[in-house]
């Protein structure tokens, strides 16, 4: 039976927003990301990361240097809370500034929703009952386009984003986003009510 799941952006609502991201040396987490996943993961739900990762189609990095940011932010959450991500899915395209074979008009790069489809296919999930948390108006675009409720935090770019993006909540951060989810035990919009902020 599919399940529901929690789709995070990366940069922005889990770790410090850097532009091009490209080493493991500038992860930080952000206050209260990694004891907001561990309570995911407590709940037994799977947590899978959708992003763009543009740099790769820009040359800045490659997708092995991309798998060990990935290892490196598995750890960082693990030593903090014992906490993890499920799976990581990314689309390393760029329709116009990339090179070579990541120069492609994709169906995964956000707002498109391919990341969070595949994800859904491969790990038999009930995209109607999960919800997607990001900090851009792409990743509440995506979120919806694939049938998920959305919530947009405040922390990465979400303060300006606010004003662009129509979510159907807004939370301060990643933390406060998955406290709310707490209020009912299987994850439906009403439990977001008391976290709503949309202006």
């Amino acid at each position: 039976m599919p399940q529901p799941a929690l789709f995070l952006d990366r940069d922005g609502v889990i770790n410090t927003e850097v532009e091009y991201l490209r080493h493991p040396s500038q992860l930080q987490l952000l206050p209260g990301a990694a004891q907001a996943i561990a309570r995911v993961n407590a709940w037994h739900l799977p947590v899978i990361v959708v992003s763009n990762q543009a740099g790769i189609a820009r040359g800045y990095f490659d997708e092995a240097q991309l798998a060990e940011i990935h290892r490196a932010l598995d750890q960082l959450l693990w030593a903090q809370q014992h906490a993890h991500i499920d799976a990581y899915y990314f689309c390393p395209h760029h329709p116009t500034a990339g090179y070579g074979p990541y120069k492609v008009d994709c169906a995964c790069r956000k707002p498109k929703p391919g990341l969070l489809l595949a994800a859904a296919a491969h790990h038999n999930l009930d995209l109607v009952k999960s919800y997607l948390v990001g900090d851009k108006a792409s990743d509440i675009q995506a979120g919806q386009t694939a049938g998920c409720h959305t919530i947009l935090v405040k922390t990465g770019y979400g303060a300006v984003e606010v004003a662009h993006a129509r979510p159907d909540f807004v939370c301060e951060t990643l933390a406060e986003a998955v406290h709310a989810l707490g209020f009912l035990p299987h994850l439906h919009k009403a439990s977001l009510r008391q976290a709503q902020s949309l202006p």
